[in-house]
């Protein structure tokens, strides 16, 4: 992998010291956070809104299932600014995103409501992107110390912040975040299209090509079951068991401690790239989504 020059903001962009930077990177684990994913997509999904919202999409340029790796650059580019950039460029990528989320809403035909601006919906998937993170850190290093999990955990409301979710509707703290958790978990459920779409594009790895799919269908669907809170895996009847568990944590243990040896610019991979080549077109006056 070829080495990058640290990612520099645009000027005048003063907002994230160093310092934070550095707090900030320390939570990155490389090539090992895409590992959990796939079963941060089912979970969004499991809010029956947010499910019919990506399965009835009409902006096809950003759908998973026909362009899965533009889907996967824009989404892990949304992260890479979220945690990693400054306001300005949260600023500018909400407004890209938001121009693709203005065709997202349902129709009179949709069985539930949704609109891609509802910011309820949004801090539902904000919440899901950092239980997944949170999720990630105790499978890979056993977890944090409490001082670095609540400064993550605040840090995490840009999940929902760089879009439309106010900062008053994110959870006060951990415990708090816990209550609205469970209080969404009643509401979870998947109707056949939307049960298909998960078990066939993104377990399934339907979007890629047959040669991908033989290579890597398993081994996607092993790390995507381990990571999911098993409600989800029983709504979706992927199987499991306190073996494939124990597997699944060893697994995961001996990646963390892998990775923690590795040089910093590989466990900012990919996420300090993807910053770095958003603010490339967004300098340039060029669409970034």
């Amino acid at each position: 992998m070829p080495d990058r020059a640290p990612t520099a903001p645009p000027p005048g962009a003063t907002d994230v010291t160093d310092a934070a930077l550095q707090r900030r990177r320390r939570y990155m684990s490389g090539p090992a956070a895409l590992l959990g994913g796939p079963a941060n997509v089912i979970m969004q999904l499991g809010l029956p809104p947010v499910g019919r919202g990506v399965v009835e999409s009409t902006v096809t340029s950003g759908r998973f299932d026909l362009n899965p790796r533009k889907r996967g650059k824009t989404t892990l580019t949304y992260l890479a600014v979220a945690m990693l950039g400054t306001d300005d460029d949260r600023a500018a990528y909400r407004e890209a995103v938001d121009t693709s989320h203005r065709h997202v809403r349902s129709t009179a035909d949709s069985p539930v409501r949704y609109n891609a601006f509802d910011p309820r919906l949004q801090l539902w998937v904000a919440a899901c992107i950092y239980r997944g993170t949170a999720d990630s850190l105790a499978l890979l290093h056993g977890g944090v110390d409490d001082d670095i999990a609540e400064e993550l955990y605040r840090e995490s409301a840009r999940f929902g912040t760089t879009l439309q979710v106010r900062p008053e509707m994110w959870p006060a703290d951990r415990a708090a975040f816990q209550q609205y958790w469970d209080s969404m978990l009643g509401e979870i459920a998947f109707d056949d299209e939307v049960r298909r779409y998960l078990l066939d594009q993104v377990v399934g790895l339907g979007p890629y090509h047959p040669i991908q799919r033989v290579l890597f269908r398993d081994t996607n669907r092993f790390f995507t079951t381990g990571y999911l809170p098993q409600q989800f895996r029983d709504q979706l009847d992927l199987d499991w068991g306190p073996r494939r568990q124990r597997v699944f944590e060893l697994t995961m243990r001996a990646i963390g401690r892998t990775s923690a040896l590795l040089p910093l610019r590989w466990r900012l991979y990919p996420f300090e790239g993807y910053l770095a080549d958003m603010r490339k077109p967004r300098a340039q006056g060029k669409s970034l989504v």
